[in-house]
């Protein structure tokens, strides 16, 4: 049987995607973001995946509003199996130069209106009797970075928040919480988030795709986890920033500008911090190669190459193997190419 499943920001980046992989499991979902005109795109994108959707623009942090979320959920469908919340914004400065409007808005999306989310899911999965609730943390609420210090504060409340309520829900069988901690994931928060620092910031490597965190998300359904950690280098990030503190420190401020900034000059900016930009909401952010299409251009290269190969046998060996040269150096210029075209 399908659940019904509320996912708030589910206009960009891995929500987007979450609501994708959930209308492909055919759930019945009600999609919240701030855009209405994306949050429409968003719709018919599942509804062609075959799923049956509702769309309510939301503002998270306003009084009432996921309130008014659940109520919208319960009267189109009857009830609420699955909350999924990833809304979230960014902003990039020093922590004197970030506005302390920029920098509470921050927390107030990023951990206020998680707690909001968490209070009115809980309380429909306490009358009902059971329920998953899916929270979107980071690595960085587990480790620190410079620059970042409102979104940092923001997934480290979190970390705590959802650890306290775990414990809660110990009280309240078929009641689960999860945490899903990415590190870095290919999607527009960087390019939508505030900056005050003069490069716009990326996502450093290893970079995963906001897909495969939606699969970690589908799969918490599935098989409820307290948490699940998504992204290569967390692990080690993580050991790093426990065991070696000092090391960690002195290793994090030149990482971070090296990786984690692009060099790409901007000017001081609120980004979406306060009003959601349509134009730039998406699933990816473009910081990774298109790899599928990437191997279908360059088999389909190689195939041409080969297949010329193959008539001109009768050609001399030197002839033929100077060919075969130039085809290897081509594709491995169109693979550099690729992997080259990404902004920084």
């Amino acid at each position: 049987m399908s659940r019904v499943v509320v996912i708030a920001g589910a206009t960009s980046g891995i929500g987007r995607a979450a609501a994708r992989e959930f209308a492909g499991r055919g759930d019945r979902l009600v999609l919240a973001a701030r855009s209405p005109e994306t949050l429409a795109e968003v719709r018919r994108e599942c509804r062609d995946a075959g799923a049956e959707v509702r769309d309510v623009p939301t503002d998270v942090t306003e009084p009432g509003a996921l309130d008014a979320l659940a109520a919208t959920a319960l009267a189109e469908f009857g009830r609420i199996d699955v909350w999924v919340h990833t809304a979230a914004v960014m902003a990039y400065g020093r922590f004197e130069d970030v506005p302390a409007e920029v920098f509470e808005q921050v927390v107030r999306t990023d951990l206020l209106a998680a707690a909001g989310a968490a209070r009115v899911a809980l309380r429909h999965f306490k009358s009902v009797g059971g329920g998953t609730l899916i929270l979107t943390g980071s690595v960085l609420g587990h480790v620190t970075a410079p620059y970042m210090s409102g979104y940092v504060t923001s997934k480290w409340g979190l970390q705590g928040l959802t650890r306290a309520l775990q414990q809660e829900a110990r009280e309240l069988p078929g009641v689960n919480i999860c945490l899903v901690n990415p590190g870095s994931v290919d999607t527009p928060v960087y390019q939508q988030a505030a900056n005050y620092l003069g490069r716009i910031g990326r996502p450093p490597l290893p970079i995963t795709t906001p897909e495969r965190v939606a699969r970690a998300i589908a799969h918490c359904v599935d098989r409820p986890r307290r948490e699940v950690s998504v992204g290569r280098a967390n692990v080690v990030m993580r050991a790093g920033f426990t065991l070696l503190p000092g090391v960690y420190d002195v290793l994090v401020g030149p990482l971070m500008r090296l990786a984690g900034l692009a060099r790409r000059p901007v000017e001081p900016h609120d980004g979406v911090v306060f009003s959601p930009n349509p134009a730039g909401e998406a699933v990816r952010g473009g910081w990774l190669p298109d790899l599928a299409g990437l191997a279908r251009s360059v088999g389909g290269f190689a195939a041409a190459r080969g297949g010329r190969a193959a008539r001109s046998l009768g050609g001399s060996a030197l002839a033929g193997g100077t060919r075969a040269a130039k085809a290897v150096g081509d594709s491995a210029t169109a693979v550099s190419a690729a992997l080259l075209r990404r902004d920084g």
